[in-house]
């Protein structure tokens, strides 16, 4: 129907490069490169200078770039690494098929992300220290945190100074989740300077999956880091543990970026930036439009954050109703996440009960994500912002 409002739109940009995107499939067809090759280290090259990291190595998806990431900077079977109850799944996967523990930390009740205070009281009142290497031990498991991994969820950076100082205090890495953050900037006030996500940490993993900011027609995603080791070791375990063909130095994976992949990418990343102005446009808007109707919580930007908006939620009691609400009335909404991860059936052997995360918990409960891509019009989120009002003044 033509007065819907769809949460993402996947169609109109790509037809607007519906030219350079054929190229890319007519390049592959006449050369016959398919996996690897000058397609995907361009690609690289560039998402690296964009991103301000030394190197790019393209993955098979973000899960295989938060995995592979874990693994080349040496996490290993037992360690604990720490993140957030409140992300998509494939970071606590990625720890676990590591060999690692997921240990949770709640989260910041106004920006979603890693509470760094939080964070603090576990390193200060649940760790001793290792006399020989170091680091953090958890006191009732005996068992080392090696790594952390804060989540720049909804294309927002986490706090990140005062994280990396912790790494150095209790000598853990940082590898960032930055999957849903392409293009997303955080004010360092210790070097007085603007840091793309996806240079601060050890290594940093990212999901080009469609519906991202920057996306791929399927699967991929890509890890960057300044460490030229890891970047070495990644491009091994991609590639069944190959440094050239048929020498395995270890085991690995088959998780390569494709190279019609990699092309259409290539493309995409030259919008990006623009696309991202386009969001960022939107979301004040939507804040304009949100600001006067009670009981909406709009997104939190703090002043060191540039944020993307892969997505923007708001929060209201009575959740599940404005969004029935909104779906009567043609608009396409999303819940990110509607269960936190340590309340999954997949974590019950953690048994961990509700009350453990209650910030986490709390948001999960009230979260939307109400419509948001480079194309939205005003008029689009006008209609939204009406219908929200339309809602609360019903339930008044």
């Amino acid at each position: 129907m033509n007065n819907q409002i769809p949460f993402l739109d996947l169609i109109t940009p790509h037809l607007e490069l519906e030219d350079e995107f054929v190229s890319v499939f007519r390049d592959a067809l006449r050369t016959g490169r398919f996996i690897g090759g000058p397609a995907v280290e361009e690609f690289e090259r560039d998402f690296a200078e964009f991103c301000e990291a030394k190197y790019c190595i393209g993955v098979g998806s973000g899960t295989d770039a938060l995995r592979f990431a874990l693994q080349a900077a040496g996490v290993k079977n037992g360690d604990i690494v720490i993140t957030v109850p409140n992300t998509f799944i494939a970071t606590t996967e990625a720890i676990s098929q590591a060999g690692a523990i997921p240990e949770f930390i709640d989260i910041n009740a106004h920006t979603y992300n890693i509470d760094i205070e939080k964070l603090k009281e576990y390193f200060e009142t649940k760790c001793s220290i290792d006399d020989k290497t170091g680091c953090a031990i958890n006191r009732s498991t005996n068992q080392l945190i090696t790594a952390v991994i804060p989540v720049h969820l909804y294309g927002q950076m986490a706090d990140m100074d005062p994280i990396m100082e912790l790494a150095e205090k209790y000598n853990f890495i940082v590898i960032e989740d930055a999957c849903q953050a392409h293009g997303a900037e955080y004010f360092s006030k210790k070097e007085q300077r603007w840091r793309k996500a996806g240079s601060m940490g050890i290594a940093s993993a990212f999901s080009f999956y469609p519906g991202k900011n920057l996306g791929a027609f399927g699967e991929a995603g890509a890890v960057t880091t300044n460490d030229e080791n890891i970047a070495r070791t990644i491009r091994m375990l991609r590639d069944h543990g190959q440094p050239k063909k048929y020498f395995h130095d270890i085991e690995g994976y088959n998780g390569r970026l494709d190279a019609i992949q990699a092309g259409i990418l290539s493309i995409k990343l030259r919008h990006l930036q623009k696309w991202n102005e386009k969001r960022r446009t939107s979301a004040y808007q939507y804040n304009d439009l949100l600001k006067q109707i009670d009981g909406i919580i709009s997104p939190y930007e703090p002043e060191w954050s540039k944020a993307v908006y892969h997505l923007y939620v708001i929060r209201t009691q009575k959740r599940d109703e404005l969004q029935e609400f909104l779906l009567k009335n043609n608009i396409f909404t999303g819940l990110h996440y509607p269960v936190p991860l340590h309340l999954q059936k997949a974590y019950e052997g953690f048994r961990q009960k509700n009350g453990s995360f209650p910030v986490s918990e709390k948001a999960a409960s009230e979260i939307i994500s109400l419509p948001m891509y480079p194309g939205l019009t005003e008029e689009q989120q006008t209609k939204v912002a009406q219908t929200i009002k339309e809602w609360v003044t019903q339930k008044a």
